[in-house]
């Protein structure tokens, strides 16, 4: 296969929302390239971009795949993203390391949640955009009606290149306002008939064009100048001036296409290879340094691998983009993340599942090896000498999470092992080992996100496995003060244990002064601070511990065991087990036997007294909150209110955003366990959230009295 130059690449993601018809188009533009002989479809489970299993067994894709086409003389690498919000990861990684996106639009629904999610992620990282009306052919498209949909959500920046002249059955031809032509199909689709404009279209034609001039002519003070002279711009400068205007990102083309007919999918094809930027037109990406880095072929090498994959009958494959450099079959690099060598016997192009040898691949492109030693999604690769580093793409907060564990707890450690492979493959499905509830926990985007995964470790790997409800890490904390005493006392022969410790605990809020006096009945307690430990916790707040010891009542060499006692505590709250946060002690007295006092008799000691202060001090349950975002069409609003009332969310705000509304809401953590399911019912999948933790809160009686009364069947059936 021919080595391509920078200047002769192009890097495209192929987006939009699940149902909108990618894979479709993507076969579309594999057989108009003559890649493929045959189109495939979905439904027969034989296109390219959906080879796995499991994109099999569900029908729809579940991983981004990468193909290229020859066209025109230019290499079009493209990337075809899962459309389902689940598996938004994939798009992310795309946009990141390409240069163009074109989003898929179904001309049937128009603009979805999904698209403005993928529309978002674009802009925050400036990437450009090109939009497809697809499926102009179904019997709801309504073309007018979607660009009116897209320039309220977008803005003014969206600019039609092409307009069908009937929707719905009657599809088969469009007026093309950069070549100024009107295209026909046949049937069967693929080459059009072109024809002048009729005359019932030449004054629509006509405005959209000039349209088209000025958004072009914007970017380029030449072709400004020209335009206010003529106002008229030949057609290589209308391509000029639109590059320019996809860089900047002030103008965003839309196509028509039929994919499922290979209508208009050549004559967008002719817009990538012609106008879409090539690598070298876009602003360079830096490195952890802060460094820019062109894609200079003579340059450093460095690649990033941006995808790993386990693929039938070939094994672990690595997808990588050649930052810098160029790439020779056999060379030796150093994985600078890891700090490990690797050989790169040989390098592929990658279409789908096939892989074709190339001796070469050069900066700006993309290309895959396999079986390397140690290499995982997001390393990179340099040359030895080079230390340049990559780690550009960042993945939202996962939002859904389920307990997992094996049939058999044998398998527990390969089940380990399965589960660190696949957060390779995807870094959107993260795994913990949660010490604090003794479960590992698989978050993921949603609850189909991780059904995709249960369904490939039971299929490919040939083990069972169980979802569990998660627990919930709720948080012991204390109202007031409160104060305690406990001996330890032990004799059985031989040395003996003793110890006693005295102590007051109080709520701790950063910055309180330091402890004086307390008064508890009649008794009055002054404190004497010797010496303070603030001891920020791991899951959040602190305990503080003042040694008011007067008099050497306890010898300062048993504080550390006492603290320690405390700590046991901290870990294991009386209540319910939680870990308990923001508590201040004051150990004020005690007592100790010269022959049998220790260690371990003072950290029993100052456990026991911890406890028992602690439950008398009105202690509380404290549950995590997390700030819920929700996107929603207008018609299902009163639907998602309604339901997030009833998971005693607090709603922080409502506003219209993009054409859709967004709720703003405070919900505790208990009760989004089932949300993205439960969302996706409500509205028919329309909708869309992201959630954050914020913080802790009291939770309400009646539901701590729930948690209280659990935890205590649940220690007596323990012992």
């Amino acid at each position: 296969m021919k080595v391509y130059k920078t200047h002769e690449i192009k890097n495209i993601a192929l987006l939009g929302s699940k149902g909108s018809g990618k894979t479709t188009l993507a076969e579309s533009m594999l057989f108009e390239c003559g890649v493929i002989k045959r189109r495939g479809t979905v439904e027969a489970n034989n296109t390219v971009c959906d080879y796995f299993p499991v994109e099999k067994e569900y029908g729809s894709s579940v991983f981004s795949t990468v193909f290229y086409a020859e066209f025109n003389g230019k290499k079009l690498n493209v990337i075809d993203c899962p459309g389902a919000d689940d598996f938004v990861g994939n798009a992310i990684t795309a946009l990141n390391v390409t240069d163009t996106g074109v989003i898929v639009i179904n001309g049937q629904y128009g603009v979805e949640v999904g698209t403005q999610n993928i529309f978002r992620t674009a802009s925050s990282i400036k990437k450009p955009i090109i939009f497809a009306i697809n499926q102009l052919d179904g019997e709801k498209a309504d073309y007018d009606n979607v660009i009116e949909q897209m320039r309220e959500i977008f803005g003014p920046k969206v600019t039609p290149i092409q307009y069908p002249i009937a929707c719905g059955a009657g599809f088969n031809s469009f007026i093309d306002v950069l070549i100024m032509k009107k295209l026909t199909w046949g049937p069967e689709g693929g080459t059009p008939k072109v024809e002048d404009i009729p005359a019932d279209q030449h004054d629509r034609a006509q405005e959209l064009h000039k349209a088209l001039v000025e958004a072009a002519a914007e970017n380029d003070e030449s072709l400004m100048e020209k335009f206010f002279e003529t106002e008229h711009l030949t057609e290589d400068e209308l391509r000029l001036g639109v590059r320019k205007g996809l860089i900047d990102r002030s103008i965003y083309p839309v196509f028509c296409v039929s994919a499922v007919k290979d209508m208009g999918v050549r004559r967008m094809m002719e817009f990538l290879g012609n106008v879409v930027p090539f690598v070298d037109d876009m602003p360079a990406p830096e490195n952890t340094a802060g460094q820019e880095v062109k894609p200079d072929p003579a340059g450093p090498l460095s690649l990033y691998v941006f995808k790993t994959t386990i693929e039938p009958h070939i094994g672990e494959v690595s997808y990588f983009k050649v930052m810098s450099g160029t790439l020779r079959a056999g060379d030796d690099l150093e994985n600078v993340t890891r700090g490990s060598k690797e050989r790169l016997a040989q390098i592929y192009c990658v279409c789908g599942q096939i892989k074709t040898p190339i001796d070469a691949i050069e900066a700006g492109d993309i290309g895959a090896t396999v079986k390397m030693k140690d290499v995982r999604t997001g390393n990179t690769l340099d040359a030895k000498g080079v230390d340049w580093e990559f780690d550009f793409i960042k993945y939202p907060a996962p939002k859904y999470q389920r307990a997992v564990r094996p049939v058999n707890e044998a398998d527990a450690e390969k089940l380990n092992q399965i589960l660190t492979r696949m957060h390779e493959e995807d870094p959107t499905w993260t795994v913990e080992q949660s010490k604090e509830l003794k479960q590992t926990i698989l978050s993921g985007m949603g609850e189909f996100h991780l059904r995709t995964l249960k369904w490939r470790v039971e299929n490919n790997d040939k083990l069972n496995i169980v979802f569990d409800e998660p627990k919930i890490p709720y948080r012991e904390t204390i109202t007031k003060a409160s104060r305690a005493d406990y001996r330890h006392k032990k004799q059985s022969g031989g040395a003996g244990q003793f110890g006693e410790v005295h102590l007051i605990v109080e709520p701790y809020t950063e910055g309180m002064p330091a402890p004086d006096t307390y008064k508890f009945g009649n008794q009055e307690f002054k404190m004497n601070v010797r010496d303070t430990q603030e001891i920020p916790l791991a899951w959040g707040g602190k305990l503080v511990v003042c040694n008011c010891i007067v008099g050497g009542a306890i010898d300062t060499r048993f504080i550390p065991a006492i603290v320690k006692g405390l700590m046991d505590r901290m870990e294991q709250g009386p209540l319910t087990g939680s870990y308990a946060r923001d508590v201040r002690v004051c150990i004020y007295d005690g007592k100790m036997h010269p022959v049998d006092s220790n260690e371990i008799s003072f950290r029993l000691a100052g456990r026991n007294a911890f406890s028992e202060a602690f439950r008398n001090a009105n202690p509380k349950v404290l549950e995590p909150i997390y700030e819920v975002e929700v996107f929603v069409p207008s018609d299902v609003m009163g639907d998602v209110m309604s339901d997030l009332q009833g998971r005693r969310a607090i709603i922080m705000g409502m506003n219209s955003e993009n054409g859709f509304e967004k709720i703003t809401a405070r919900v505790p953590l208990k009760e989004m366990s089932s949300y993205s399911t439960a969302l996706s019912s409500i509205t028919g999948g329309r909708s869309s959230f992201t959630m954050k933790f914020v913080g802790y809160e009291l939770v309400p009686g009646d539901v701590q009295d729930k948690l209280l009364k659990e935890y205590a069947e649940k220690s007596q059936n323990e012992d």
